[in-house]
């Protein structure tokens, strides 16, 4: 896995990351992503929330024709709860890339990120357009651009880039820092590859992948109205690779692109795994495993370095799943806490100390697993959400 390199990775992408000034700072915050081709097959999965920003609103319709040649995104304003005008907005500067690149505004997704409630400064957006089409590159530092004009409170840009053993590759970056749930997060993703795929095959394959990574990073239970992975293929490598394998490698990266929001979640001062064995069904695992990292109790006993397994054992008691008390276990760093309706060895002999905790819990019920990711409730975390909008 090379953190090095991104969405420029794969053959057939160029990319541009500028400051339009959209924020105040003067930091990056218009991105430009585009597939030269000679495919362009491409797939999108959206946030599950019922409050939808206008840029999801357009992506959702365009992406139907499995095809696109653009993704342009935006950090410093999410352009969400904006009405028509917001709509406006969004196929404004859908309709100025197509101008910019020769194409149609139907083949351009869009992505916006920031304080929710506001309009953008459109005069700066559509300028920044023509601006970064001027720079888009197939370097590294293109992609790197790219990654850090989404950032909004990600403390770093977070990019992955794999290749096959037959010559395709998949790269990509993600942004992402708080309200990070299940259903993908305040997170934008944008996964490109050189594979020759079919854009129904694409879809398939990214929710196949999604259902497993993105779906299952759970910081604080938010929601956003902004989330959207898009992932497009520009057939570069002339390579069409078996479909499981193309899922394998997506699947891949894409957990690692989820590995860094992870850690670079608002507070983070513990990365934490919940993996549920022996479920009657892998969506009850699921359930479960979210019930527990949702837990405030739980993630501020984490925060504290306390292996309070009693905590854990409430939270996943009220969860709507098959659970027998009497039969499961809890084990938080190698070490059986609970078992069989009783706690088992002494908590003082689980080490919480380091950044990294799994938590197992064992239903003996079923066959079925599921793991989740986590982190802990800090202090950082709540003055960071209650210091500023966001």
């Amino acid at each position: 896995m090379n953190r090095n390199k991104g969405v420029t990775g794969p053959q057939g992408f160029r990319a541009a990351g500028i400051a339009a000034g959209i924020k105040e700072s003067g930091a990056l915050d218009l991105t430009l992503v585009v597939n030269d081709g000679p495919s362009d097959a491409a797939a999108g999965v959206f946030t599950t929330n019922k409050v939808k920003a206008a840029p999801v609103l357009w992506s959702q319709q365009v992406i139907q024709s499995r095809r696109l040649t653009a993704v342009v995104l935006n950090s410093g304003g999410a352009n969400a709860c904006t009405g028509p005008e917001g709509f406006q907005d969004t196929h404004a500067t859908a309709e100025k890339v197509a101008e910019v690149l020769g194409t149609g505004a139907v083949d351009v997704a869009v992505c916006s990120t920031g304080l929710i409630g506001e309009r953008l400064p459109m005069d700066k957006v559509l300028a920044g357009v023509e601006n970064a089409a001027k720079e888009l590159d197939s370097s590294v530092e293109a992609g790197l651009n790219a990654a850090t004009g989404v950032m909004t409170t990600d403390s770093r840009p977070k990019q992955s880039w794999k290749a096959s053993e037959q010559g395709w590759s998949v790269g990509g970056f993600v942004k992402g820092a708080g309200m990070l749930a299940p259903n993908m997060a305040t997170m934008l993703s944008v996964i490109t590859t050189d594979a020759k795929i079919s854009g129904d095959q694409l879809d398939q394959a990214l929710r196949a992948a999604t259902g497993k990574t993105f779906d299952r990073l759970d910081v604080d239970g938010g929601t956003s109205t902004n989330d959207t992975v898009l992932v497009l293929a520009s057939g570069a490598s002339g390579v069409e690779p078996a479909f499981d394998d193309f899922v394998a490698l997506l699947t891949e990266v894409s957990a690692d692109l989820v590995k860094q929001l992870q850690g670079d979640a608002e507070g983070v001062t513990k990365e934490i795994s919940i993996t549920v064995k022996q479920a009657a069904t892998e969506a009850e695992a699921v359930h479960i495993g979210r019930t527990v990292a949702e837990d405030n109790l739980v993630k501020t006993a984490l925060f504290g370095s306390d292996p309070n397994w009693g905590r854990i054992a409430m939270a996943l008691g009220r969860a709507d799943a098959e659970i027998d008390p009497d039969v499961l276990q809890i084990l938080i760093n190698g070490v059986s806490l609970y078992r069989n309706g009783t706690r088992d060895r002494d908590r003082s002999e689980a080490d919480l100390s380091g950044r990294e905790i799994e938590i197992v819990i064992d239903l003996n019920v079923g066959d079925a697993e599921a793991t989740v990711l986590t982190t802990d409730l800090s202090h950082d975390y709540v003055e960071e959400n209650s210091a500023y909008s966001s």
